[in-house]
């Protein structure tokens, strides 16, 4: 798989991507958090919601190589037919950008960069939350 993905539809990297980060922030999750599945679930909505990587994405930008930037732009670009009714249009864009983002590294088999990306997400995501809790 490793050849191709470059060469895969952005929205297929998303789609893997989207799948890659969810387990991702789940196994975070329960490593951190005790709760009933409920709980679990809602704090997972938090760090794999549209607002939030597209939040993520744009904070990590300038740390993206040219190559990984062009893969959101791609990602960010792609013509979706749906929009959730719960995300803002721009925010699910660049949403898809990072899921797409996501997918590729995770097919190319960059595994090492796949968990550095993934951890500055799920940590920035954390930051952002407790600054909220500070207020």
């Amino acid at each position: 798989m490793e050849e191709n993905a470059s060469l895969m539809k952005p929205l297929v990297l998303a789609y893997i991507g989207d799948s890659v980060y969810s387990v991702y922030v789940k196994k975070r999750i329960i490593e951190e958090i005790p709760g009933n599945v409920f709980k679990l679930h809602l704090k997972t909505c938090e760090y794999v919601k549209a607002a939030a990587q597209a939040e993520t994405v744009k904070y990590l930008w300038d740390d993206l190589s040219e190559n990984e930037q062009n893969i959101v732009k791609r990602g960010r670009n792609a013509h979706s037919h749906t929009v959730p009714k719960n995300a803002d249009v721009t925010d699910y864009r660049f949403a898809t950008g990072f899921e797409a983002l996501i997918g590729f590294l995770y097919l190319d088999g960059q595994n090492e960069r796949l968990e550095e990306i993934m951890k500055k997400s799920y940590d920035h995501i954390t930051d952002k939350e407790h600054e909220g809790e500070n207020e």
